[in-house]
């Protein structure tokens, strides 16, 4: 019994804060946004690794190698919509240098006050930079114990950004590891508890485009930072809501006192929220719906809003007939597979 008065009372939690999102949402109209990554804000102190200093301060030593396209072995889709059909050619790539133990001793170490030199082949290419960075106790005046660090880098083209041999990614994520955009930054956070000594690996794979122009030009590195915030700004506003307890049972769930936040606006109408636990690949994070537009968001405890999937329900000829086409409830299966509700 106690289990059913927890999980009513949570549910019962959950839709005050449902309630409060839509009765702060319902009557907006939809407004321009600037989408920044986080962390947000100005940080309070920053190196810059396109200097020697910089690199210096991290103890890093910028390499760089270019990147071969070769033949490879393949299969083609089978029944189970894998690769276990028949056996086939494709591409690959060479070298693999995302990896943690790659060995990159052998590659060219280049000065990062010549990281804006134009770099690789030109039409279809790319290439690696690789760096090894040690967090500092202090940099300027600002004491990196505890702070958080990003790591944040302009390519021309596009990159993407492997850390200490991981490239987490999800669905509808953009940018963070995955490429930002023509030209964009890329913004990662490395640590969100920094501490004097922690080292931390960095490889970034430049691509040159738009790929399908197969442009005359080369990849080079526009910037490349490491932020540090002592006091991280997640974009959070109070709402005059109150949390009315039925059961006891929810102080086990949420604090007393806990306030109800809004986490995003310049919605007509939102339901069905849902919290994705933390996994090898990701952070946690929260999936709601935008019935109204036909869209499903994620927002990230960073205060990161971005599209997780769109067209989540209806995608008829006469779409515009209807006033609410997209996905209601949102929960997972027991393999933690997003069940959709139309």
């Amino acid at each position: 019994m106690k289990g059913i008065a927890m999980k009513d009372a949570w549910q019962m939690f959950v839709n005050s804060a449902l309630l409060a999102l839509i009765l702060a949402t319902a009557m907006l109209r939809a407004e321009s946004q600037v989408v920044q990554d986080p962390p947000f804000g100005r940080p309070d102190a920053i190196v810059d690794l396109a200097s020697r200093e910089g690199v210096q301060l991290v103890s890093g030593q910028w390499r760089y190698h270019d990147v071969k396209i070769i033949d490879a072995d393949s299969r083609a889709v089978g029944p189970d919509l894998k690769p276990s059909g028949a056996p086939t050619k494709t591409y690959d790539y060479e070298p693999r240098a995302g990896v943690a133990e790659f060995d990159d001793s052998r590659w060219e170490a280049i000065d990062p006050t010549t990281l804006d030199q134009r770099r690789s082949t030109a039409k279809v290419c790319f290439n690696w930079y690789r760096i090894n960075v040690t967090i500092p106790e202090k940099v300027g005046n600002v004491s990196t114990a505890g702070s958080t660090v990003a790591f944040e880098i302009v390519i021309d083209d596009y990159a993407e950004v492997w850390v200490s041999g991981k490239m987490p990614r999800i669905l509808g994520q953009p940018g963070g590891e995955v490429i930002k955009g023509f030209n964009a930054p890329n913004r990662v956070i490395l640590t969100r508890n920094a501490q004097p000594g922690q080292k931390i690996q960095l490889a970034v794979f430049g691509i040159n485009g738009p790929i399908s122009y197969s442009p005359q030009n080369f990849i080079w590195i526009k910037s490349a930072t490491l932020d540090f915030y002592k006091s991280p700004k997640v974009a959070l506003s109070e709402i005059p809501a109150q949390v009315i307890k039925k059961d006891a049972a929810l102080d086990e769930i949420v604090p007393a006192g806990a306030k109800i936040e809004k986490l995003a606006g310049g919605f007509l109408f939102t339901e069905g929220p849902i919290w994705v636990p933390r996994n090898e690949e990701s952070d946690g994070y929260l999936l709601f719906s935008d019935p109204n537009n036909n869209l499903i968001y994620r927002w990230t405890q960073d205060g990161q809003l971005s599209v997780f999937l769109t067209k989540s329900g209806y995608r008829g000829f006469d779409i515009g007939e209807y006033g609410q086409p997209g996905s209601n409830g949102l929960t997972l299966d027991k393999m933690g597979r997003l069940t959709i509700n139309q």
